[in-house]
């Protein structure tokens, strides 16, 4: 079991806009295709996709689980804007969570990848979250949108297509 938080040669992602978001997973598929994406984390490419998708559609559909406790909610929310900013910190478990998380089930990669997609086109579009983050409480789309890319950047960050290393 790799530990996440000491991966030293994981990319440096920004994503802008849910557009960056879609090409990079259009360029990780193609490598997946073309046999040379490296994993450099735990999950595989169908796992780390799968993840993503599931907690953008948590916001329509509800979060399978209950908030935490008001003190850790107060916690996360006086980070979320560093969060919004700088992006999220890696090796971070959700506690009392088996695995420290939840959605990464095992998927084929391509239909990890449509499944992504799909959800990413949902915020693309504007479709406004009908629960509030158990965590972050109530966000506006575009907060809600940069914390998914946010989100997106610190899992893709450890699938390398090819030699890149940056983008």
């Amino acid at each position: 079991m790799i530990d996440t938080a000491k991966v030293a040669d994981r990319r440096k992602l920004r994503f802008a806009t849910v557009d960056d978001c879609i090409a990079d997973v259009d360029a990780l598929l193609a490598a997946e295709c073309a046999s040379t994406l490296r994993r450099l984390g735990n999950w595989t490419p169908g796992q780390v996709f799968a993840h993503l998708a599931a907690w953008i559609d948590y916001g329509y559909a509800g979060y399978p689980f209950k908030r935490p406790p008001l003190f850790i909610r107060w916690l996360i929310r006086r980070k979320k804007v560093g969060y919004l900013r700088d992006g999220m910190p890696c090796g971070v478990k959700i506690p009392g969570m088996k695995d420290g998380t939840i959605g990464q089930e095992m998927m084929d990669t391509e239909e990890g990848a449509n499944k992504l997609k799909t959800a990413l086109w949902r915020l693309k579009k504007g479709e406004e979250a009908r629960h509030a983050s158990p965590a972050f409480g109530a966000m506006s789309h575009e907060e809600r949108v940069q914390l998914n890319l946010r989100h997106a950047e610190l899992h893709l960050s450890f699938l390398a297509p090819g030699d890149s290393q940056s983008r």
